[in-house]
């Protein structure tokens, strides 16, 4: 854990992306691939635990069978969990949570007036149903938007924008994102002393 960050959640390859030319979603994927075995034996030896997110059934199975061996070979790491979401999308994430919902609960009703209840009973079929909300999302590029990402989960995340491309984005410009982050005040909807909200 670095920056007291325990989980860091990369957007790899969205549900929308789909739509591309089909040469240009060979190259992103060779280039997913590419950058998985190069990077793979490092993320092990710091101590980082890989797991991926999104719908794996649209993936080519070599793909699958990649991410598999490599979510197995660092499932005891505990120093950092990377996620990287591949085939994901927010809309995605929050049907097939609700339809998660609906299944476990089809003979067994739940309680409809219990906001909590319902709220936690769904957040569990959620791509990322064992985790805390997100703090900190930070989109490079100089884009102003959310791309259809974890949209449930950030609800209170604090949007943090750079002109900065990826490529570019290193650990100075982390460090510059952390800083910024650590100096908002969050309040979660509650007014603050001050009066404001």
């Amino acid at each position: 854990m670095q920056n007291g960050v325990g989980i860091l959640t990369l957007f790899a390859f969205s549900s929308e992306n789909w739509k591309r030319p089909a040469d240009e979603v060979d190259a992103l994927m060779k280039l997913f691939i590419h950058a998985l075995e190069k990077e793979l034996d490092e993320l092990d030896d710091n101590g980082v635990r890989l797991v991926f997110i999104g719908e794996r059934d649209r993936l080519d199975p070599e793909v699958r069978t990649l991410m598999e061996s490599a979510e197995h070979r660092t499932a005891e790491n505990h120093r950092l969990l990377l996620q990287v979401a591949v085939s994901y999308g927010g809309h995605w994430d929050i049907l097939q949570a609700a339809r998660r919902l609906a299944e476990r609960h089809a003979e067994a009703p739940i309680a409809l007036d219990d906001p909590a209840a319902l709220c936690a009973a769904f957040e569990v079929g959620l791509s990322t149903g064992d985790q805390p909300p997100v703090d900190l999302f930070i989109r490079t590029g100089g884009e102003r938007r959310l791309s259809n990402f974890l949209l449930w989960q950030m609800a209170y995340a604090e949007l943090y924008f750079t002109e900065v491309l990826w490529p570019a984005f290193d650990e100075t410009e982390f460090a510059r994102a952390i800083d910024w982050y650590a100096k908002r005040e969050r309040r979660f909807g509650r007014v603050d002393p001050g009066g404001r909200s």
